[in-house]
């Protein structure tokens, strides 16, 4: 199967190559190692409406294989010989006729290896290339040989940019800003003395171009009391200052994808009007942060997609702001592909939760092991910790302690399937199809 999958991956690859030769969309690239799919679903709510025809990258596709299967705009065939042949003459028909093909595509490029975007940016140059936050512990950085090479990675698509495109950087991050050396011209710059391109910086600081401030949790009530309903901030651009909202997702790690956004519509020329109604209608992804009603009147904070040190630590600084009548539980399973720096990152994390929560539940030996480490040094009793060796074991003792008002943030890395401890919480669980992620029958076929 390892041999049929490489074969499918450079057949598809070199299809890809030809329909974006072919048919020249405008291309938008996302990469980092935070907020990569928020920021890409972000892009698209922007750009879908100022484009003929838009396509992104389904769900957090940025591998070697989901790349291709956006630019072709097939679906995943998982384990079927046939469902990937069909994908194959799908890409060959695009080929060789002329199809409805979409005028402008949102990539989402990821790299589990080394050499993986570098590979890519050998034939795929972006009309804009958007960098999100890249952690100082990324996912997969065992993979590598140290974060740094991580960085210059992801760095490889920054300098992969047409000729006249833009770089939207994030201005929080000196070394991501250091990707743009000043050139000729205002606002252009120099990529490694060869091409030179525009550069929109968004972020929280004075110098960002588009700039985010003053961010609330926003709650609503009923009879059990006060809820959670969403996040709003401030968006500026230009001096000019629009109050935005997004329902049904908690934190400042949602704001950065919309500024990107309003950086990517701006480079593309389009009206502040027409952005500022594209985010309005932004959708949060799955599985990242998102409000969810749980049993007992309580409140889960899904955040079950993925996980790494960063995304950890950016959500429990969002709990601690979360007001609440009753307790905070928090929920962790390991943190995969951190390698050497495993053990350190989750202690790390460990400590943090002993300042925010009134429960933790762990799930995986990472986890019981340096998580709880951690937390014990930071000063947690040992009576409010529990650790349990499955998400099925951790879902049913939280669903046996949750209370009103409890408010349960839920995360680990998406071979942990926390998204597990989330069904057994929620208020209403005939719309786990629609609230989880993961909920698709190959998924729940797996153990």
């Amino acid at each position: 199967m390892q041999l049929f999958k490489k074969i499918v991956v450079t057949v598809m690859m070199w299809e890809s190559r030809i329909i974006i030769s072919k048919y020249k969309p405008f291309i938008v690239a996302v990469t980092g190692s935070v907020g990569k799919t928020s920021t890409k679903d972000a892009v698209y709510s922007v750009l879908k409406n100022s484009s003929k025809y838009a396509r992104k990258s389904e769900k957090s596709m940025n591998s070697e294989i989901g790349l291709p299967l956006t630019i072709i705009g097939v679906p995943n065939a998982w384990k079927s010989l046939s469902g990937w042949m069909r994908n194959i003459f799908k890409g060959l028909e695009i080929i060789i006729w002329r199809a409805d093909y979409p005028d402008c595509l949102i990539l989402e490029i990821g790299a589990d290896h080394p050499g993986d975007i570098e590979k890519v940016t050998k034939w795929l140059h972006p009309d804009i290339v958007v960098m999100t936050k890249v952690s100082q512990t990324p996912v997969h950085v065992e993979f590598f040989t140290s974060p740094e090479d991580v960085f210059k990675e992801k760095a490889f698509l920054a300098k992969a940019v047409k000729v006249g495109g833009t770089l939207v950087l994030l201005a929080d991050d000196e070394k991501i800003m250091g990707l743009a050396i000043p050139s000729v011209g205002e606002n252009a710059k120099n990529i490694g003395g060869e091409h030179i391109q525009r550069v929109v910086s968004y972020g929280i600081t004075e110098k960002s171009d588009i700039r985010g401030s003053d961010v609330v949790f926003d709650y609503s009530s009923n009879s059990a009391g006060q809820y959670l309903i969403g996040t709003s901030f401030n968006l500026s651009v230009g001096g000019n200052v629009t109050k935005i909202n997004i329902n049904g997702v908690l934190g400042n790690a949602y704001m950065y994808p919309l500024l990107a956004a309003t950086a990517v519509g701006q480079a593309k020329g389009m009206l502040s009007g027409d952005i500022i109604e594209g985010l309005n209608e932004y959708k949060a992804p799955l599985g990242r942060m998102n409000i969810i009603p749980g049993i007992n009147d309580s409140t889960i904070i899904d955040d079950t997609y993925n996980s790494s040190p960063d995304a950890v630590l950016s959500a429990l600084d969002a709990l601690v702001r979360v007001e609440t009548s009753g307790r905070k539980i928090v929920v962790l399973g390991d943190m995969m592909e951190l390698g050497k720096y495993a053990s350190d990152e989750h202690r790390r994390v460990g400590s943090r939760v002993s300042e925010v929560a009134s429960l933790l539940v762990t799930v995986g030996p990472r986890s019981k092991l340096a998580t709880v480490e951690g937390a014990l040094s930071g000063g947690m009793s040992a009576n409010k910790i529990h650790d349990f060796d499955s998400s099925d074991e951790a879902g049913r003792y939280v669903s046996s302690v949750v209370a009103v008002g409890d408010v349960v943030l839920v995360k680990g890395s998406q071979s942990m399937r926390m998204e597990r401890v989330s069904v057994v919480l929620l208020r209403d669980p005939a719309r786990a199809g629609e609230l989880l992620v993961r909920q698709e029958e190959e998924w729940l076929e797996k153990k």
